[in-house]
């Protein structure tokens, strides 16, 4: 087993033992067959050798989830021997879409920036903002208006790339970002009621669109045939 993919000292992963899934679970060490993890003391009552579910985020691709075994505890930390290699959970079911809404980004000490969406999902977003410096792994807060309703979650850039805008002319340097969070229920049903909004819509719309080719298509018919 290697423990390369593991997230590293600082960061937050989910713990599920099973009866119920543990948030904000704070990474304290990781070696390679083992990691230490603390918890809230209230949820600290795992015993040695309770079968865990560890998770994490991989991305847009969904999240890793890693099993593992509690080896001992101590108050609030736990050491959690892992089995096995990581595995990635697909969020297939997840929705995906949008696209021009307003994000707002606010950092710690820096000040804030307005950019737009490219495309969103319940767990990640794709946005671009003016010529901003951001790095990968940096955490901000989000907020997006999507429709009459708000959202705002924290987040980790995923990937950031600085790219030209070139349409409709050369323009300057924009600042793509891939950002990836972990929603509550609450916040993810808006963002898949929106996007499934928009769905139906595009495709009414191209329905509706088919149709008056179609209705074209048989009345250059008709004239021809006269």
């Amino acid at each position: 087993m290697t423990s390369s993919l593991f997230p590293p000292d600082g960061s937050r992963v989910e713990l599920d033992n099973g009866a119920e899934t543990l948030t904000e679970v704070r990474v304290v060490r990781v070696t390679e067959t083992t990691v230490t993890l603390s918890l809230p003391l209230a949820d600290a009552g795992l015993k040695a050798g309770t079968l865990v579910l560890l998770r994490w985020p991989a991305g847009p691709r969904g999240r890793y989830t890693q099993q593992g075994t509690v080896r001992k505890t101590d108050e609030n930390r736990i050491d959690i021997t892992l089995l096995g290699e990581p595995e990635i959970e697909q969020l297939r079911n997840f929705v995906r879409g949008g696209g021009g809404e307003s994000i707002l980004l606010v950092r710690a000490d820096e000040p804030q920036r307005v950019g737009r969406v490219h495309d969103l999902s319940e767990r990640s977003v794709r946005a671009y903002f003016g010529d901003v410096d951001l790095r990968p792994g940096e955490e901000m807060l989000l907020r997006l208006q999507l429709g009459d309703e708000v959202v705002q979650f924290p987040a980790i850039a995923y990937r950031v790339a600085q790219i030209r805008q070139q349409v409709p002319v050369r323009g300057p340097l924009v600042t793509e970002m891939v950002a990836i969070f972990e929603q509550d229920e609450r916040q993810a049903k808006i963002i898949r009621r929106y996007v499934m909004r928009l769905q139906l819509q595009a495709r009414r719309e191209a329905a509706a669109a088919a149709a008056l080719a179609e209705e074209a298509m048989a009345e250059a018919a008709g004239l021809a045939a006269r």
